[in-house]
């Protein structure tokens, strides 16, 4: 594993999302503000397979609470090219309606340029948020050692936040979370 240089440059885009987020009245009473329900930050690492899916429905459904943030993040070779663009983006904008209509939480999204381990732990250091999900193949240590792994590169490497990693619904009893 390469260590990370100070010197890269860091190219992302950020994804437009629908807004959901239905208009509340002020509170009633002086004891409802917003400082009461401060949420947290939540990193979920997405790509276009079935494990990534599968650790986002498991984020959504046991970690998120109402007040949260999740922010949706996919790293692609190069942020310009509008075909991965609009289809990442599609993705994003299904998934956060999923999420609004199954936690009721706020969504945001962003397509960072790179080798996925390396931009995980960007934004987690950009974001500083309560955890990093990720999906897993549910391949053995030895093997994700030996193979190379994002989720194995994250786990090591992410400072900034617990790092829980969803093994994918084809992994045995082995798995860890």
């Amino acid at each position: 594993m390469e260590p990370l240089m100070e010197n890269e440059e860091y190219n992302w885009r950020e994804v437009v999302l629908p807004s959901l987020i239905p208009v509340v009245p002020p509170p009633e009473l002086d004891r409802e503000t917003g400082e009461r329900r401060r949420g947290r930050d939540i990193i979920i690492a997405i790509d276009h397979g079935p494990n990534s899916k599968h650790a986002f429905n498991w984020a959504v459904t046991h970690l998120c609470r109402l007040a949260d943030t999740i922010h949706l993040v996919t790293a692609v070779s190069n942020v310009r090219n509008q075909i991965v663009y609009e289809m990442t983006q599609g993705l994003m904008e299904k998934l956060s309606v999923e999420a609004f209509e199954v936690a009721m939480v706020k969504t945001k999204a962003r397509i960072v340029e790179g080798d996925a381990g390396k931009a995980i732990c960007k934004e987690a250091d950009r974001l500083k948020p309560a955890a990093v999900v990720m999906g897993t193949r549910g391949r053995s240590l030895i093997q994700s050692v030996l193979q190379g792994s994002v989720s194995e590169y994250v786990f090591h490497n992410c400072k900034a936040a617990p790092v829980i990693i969803v093994p994918g619904k084809d992994a045995g009893d082995e798995s860890v979370l």
